[in-house]
């Protein structure tokens, strides 16, 4: 049996406006997904909601992940290389690299949000995301943008 392997060549990637994702592979039968994401200085995620849970794991730099509430202010997490978050299914929140340097993470995910990256991803970084066609590929795969201030 040949094994699977993907390389920084020959892996696809795609640019999720500023983030670039490289797309590494999945476990067959499992629906789980794994994914390397490129997180420039100041990129990050509005927040947001979906089905699906995730874990990231930070190999390179910092990334601030927050945790919204109803009823205050939004838990805030700083992680560096080796830590890993785990984000339940439903779970509002978001994701910024509020650093002065690149930040790298593996995210493990569903099937279903590797569909809504290769969905909204374009092969160059995106200078002005296009909200329209972004608001309507959430809608297709099932995530909510939330209305809170991070």
């Amino acid at each position: 049996m040949k094994f699977d392997v993907t390389t920084s060549e020959s892996g696809e990637a795609l640019w999720v406006v500023a983030d670039r994702i490289r797309f590494l592979g999945g476990i067959a039968g499992s629906g789980l997904e794994l994914i390397e994401v490129e997180i420039p200085p100041g990129s990050g995620t509005p927040p947001h909601t979906h089905a699906s849970p995730e874990m990231f794991y930070v190999t390179e730099g910092e990334v601030t992940v927050r945790r919204f509430t109803a009823d205050g202010p939004p838990e805030v997490t700083v992680a560096g290389p080796h830590a890993a978050i785990h984000i339940g299914s439903m779970t509002p929140h978001n994701y910024s690299n509020d650093s002065g340097r690149t930040a790298r993470m593996l995210v493990l995910l569903e099937s279903s949000m590797i569909a809504f990256f290769r969905d909204i991803g374009t092969s160059e970084p995106q200078a002005q995301p296009d909200f329209a066609r972004i608001g309507s590929a959430m809608q297709r795969h099932g995530i909510e943008m939330l209305t809170i201030a991070a």
